[in-house]
């Protein structure tokens, strides 16, 4: 299995558009092919910090997902509005 957490950093004013942007990729991406458990958390002590976790039965099937439209259309969104800091773990 893989696990991902994606922690994004947004500015008050990309906030809104951000957890907007990020709920839509999480709905999308559960119906994947391999996709165990997709989750979006907002930190309750910092403002604008939010991290995705991502668990993905196996290499093909995250590879599948980051090719999906839905993907490969909502990071780059999300990016344009907030910065992103990947961690990898494979189990």
């Amino acid at each position: 299995m893989i696990r991902l957490n994606v922690f994004i950093q947004a500015d008050e004013k990309n906030c809104a558009a951000v957890v907007e942007t990020a709920r839509e990729l999480v709905s999308a991406s559960l119906k994947d092919n391999g996709c165990i458990a997709y989750d979006l958390f907002q930190s309750a002590t910092r403002s604008g910090v939010l991290m995705i976790c991502e668990t993905w039965k196996d290499a093909e099937c995250l590879s599948a997902h980051e090719r999906s439209a839905h993907f490969t259309s909502l990071v780059p969104k999300i990016q344009s509005l907030a910065e992103m800091k990947l961690e990898k773990f494979e189990f």
